[in-house]
């Protein structure tokens, strides 16, 4: 039998901060960013774990969570899910009794992700140069504690959201976050329009480029 833990992985950086997005926002969470991405989002802020990196292991990842003594734990990246061994990992830590989220761009089909994991689907607007990069079948299996995501850089990206939203009935299958390109788009004008609209969704900052630097990494 194979053993888990020395299954290979590529790690960008495992850091310890506060979690600035989603509903999970606020809480003490150990980030694990894995290393490559599949697409290219003009607005991406974190380029870097696009090459740098280096080859772990799932065990060496366990343990240095452990470090840490969170009981949140995020897999972001870069795209986590290009990683052959996310899907062990995150059952991993789900069975070490983490809450465990997931932010995946869209691209990759997320039905074999372990159910216990809070999946934040990032949808690609216009704007983001890569908005036919999304997998309508990551709508099919979406769970009441998953959550969609909209970064919106300007008005064209938000009523094409809207209309998302709406087609697609969204709001019913589980939360809807929208969030302000930082320094793109007006955090007021975003909330203005979602209040004009009642549009049945959460207006997101990124917290913790309010506490820190926005261009301060590991944080």
């Amino acid at each position: 039998m194979t053993d888990l833990r020395l299954l290979p992985i590529k790690i960008n950086e495992i850091f310890y901060s506060i979690q600035g997005e989603s509903s999970l926002s606020g809480w003490p969470t150990v980030f694990v960013r894995t290393s490559g991405c599949n697409i290219r989002c003009t607005y991406c802020d974190t380029k870097y774990s696009y090459y740098e990196g280096a080859r772990s292991t799932l065990g060496a990842v366990m343990d240095e969570v452990a470090k840490h003594q969170a009981k949140h734990v995020c897999v972001t990246g870069g795209e986590p899910m290009a990683q052959p061994h996310i899907h062990e990992l995150m059952k991993m830590l789900c069975d070490a009794g983490y809450t465990v989220s997931l932010e995946t761009n869209g691209y990759y089909d997320t039905s074999l992700v372990d159910p216990r994991v809070v999946k934040v689907i990032d949808i690609k607007t216009p704007a983001s140069g890569e908005v036919e990069s999304f997998n309508f079948k990551n709508l099919e299996g979406l769970q009441p504690h998953d959550q969609i995501k909209f970064v919106i850089c300007n008005d064209g990206d938000y009523h094409w959201s809207k209309n998302f939203i709406t087609e697609h009935q969204l709001a019913d299958k589980c939360a809807v976050f929208m969030s302000p390109s930082f320094e793109e788009m007006s955090n007021e004008v975003l909330a203005q329009n979602i209040l004009k609209d009642s549009l049945p969704v959460r207006l997101q900052l990124q917290l913790h480029k309010y506490i820190w630097s926005p261009q301060l990494r590991g944080v």
